[in-house]
């Protein structure tokens, strides 16, 4: 990797998105949650748990089958024991670096954001005690990582968007046309489970003619939530026609006109370009 590259908001490192688990669980983190997920999304529950947390005095609507009953005989009052929640949900994280993404005008490329908004969901959902998994799309193969529990599976996450970073950016110059988002995608049913959620951080450039199709069937027994990326500061640029260069060193125009409403382009849930943890508060709301 050349040292342009190897800048802050460009270069994707372990050590950022590790840093964002203090970031998502702390009180007065962007979301005030806490170790809660900010981001809308309610764990599944299966039952009430094996493990046993406590042994407590019953109390009008306590479940009778959860009577302890040496606790009963021992005190001469019903007792019933509690359980520890446990959860089952998988969270799949699906990081689009793919070359669309490989742009930013202010603080980090679209690509960064995505990882930035997956690691801080990641580590509430982790600490919540669900399996993570992630799904990296890039120009060319993708980095999958299968869900797992805790820190460890966090890590690995972490691992694998930094490597399919790297590998995004090491073909930056290769001026690679981005793969339709539908086609990406289409593994999704194998790899992320009925019941399970699915976080696409994306520009959505490029979606191919089946995109809305493909989110439509898996949404009937998944949820889907789409958390977009973009860098804001395009829309203060003076409409008109830019001259740039791409990867290839071919000389391209790129027009930029309003749209009906006025605007350059249309809002998005995520702006690249502003501080991390400010960025981050955007999530409070994304529910799909």
């Amino acid at each position: 990797m050349t040292a342009a590259l190897e800048v802050p908001g460009v270069h994707l490192t372990a050590a950022h998105l590790i840093a964002l688990r203090d970031l998502g669980t702390a009180p007065d983190g962007p979301t005030g949650a806490g170790t809660s997920l900010g981001s809308g999304f309610i764990a599944k529950r299966r039952g009430t748990g094996q493990d046993i947390e406590d042994i407590r005095a019953y109390v009008t609507g306590d479940d009778m089958r959860h009577l302890d009953r040496a606790a009963t005989a021992r005190t001469g009052n019903l007792h019933v024991r509690t359980f520890r929640e446990e959860r089952d949900r998988v969270v799949l994280l699906v990081a689009d670096f793919r070359p669309s993404m490989l742009w930013g005008m202010r603080r980090a490329l679209c690509s960064v954001a995505a990882a930035e908004a997956l690691a801080y969901i990641g580590w509430q959902a982790v600490e919540a005690g669900e399996r993570v998994g992630l799904l990296a799309i890039t120009a060319r193969e993708p980095v999958l990582v299968p869900a797992r529990r805790r820190v460890r599976a966090m890590l690995n996450v972490i691992g694998g968007m930094v490597e399919a970073h790297q590998r995004a950016l090491s073909m930056a110059t290769q001026a690679l046309a981005d793969p339709p988002l539908d086609a990406a995608l289409s593994g999704i049913a194998r790899i992320a489970p009925t019941g399970s959620d699915v976080l696409i951080a994306s520009s959505f450039d490029t979606p191919g003619d089946g995109l809305e199709d493909r989110l439509s069937d898996l949404s009937r027994r998944r949820g889907i939530h789409r958390i977009e990326i973009a860098d804001q500061a395009i829309t203060s640029l003076p409409k008109g026609d830019y001259p740039l260069i791409d990867a290839s060193g071919t000389r391209v125009s790129v027009q930029l006109r309003d749209t009906p409403d006025g605007s350059a382009a249309p809002p998005t849930g995520l702006d690249a370009g502003l501080p991390v943890d400010q960025m981050l508060r955007a999530l409070e709301g994304v529910n799909g």
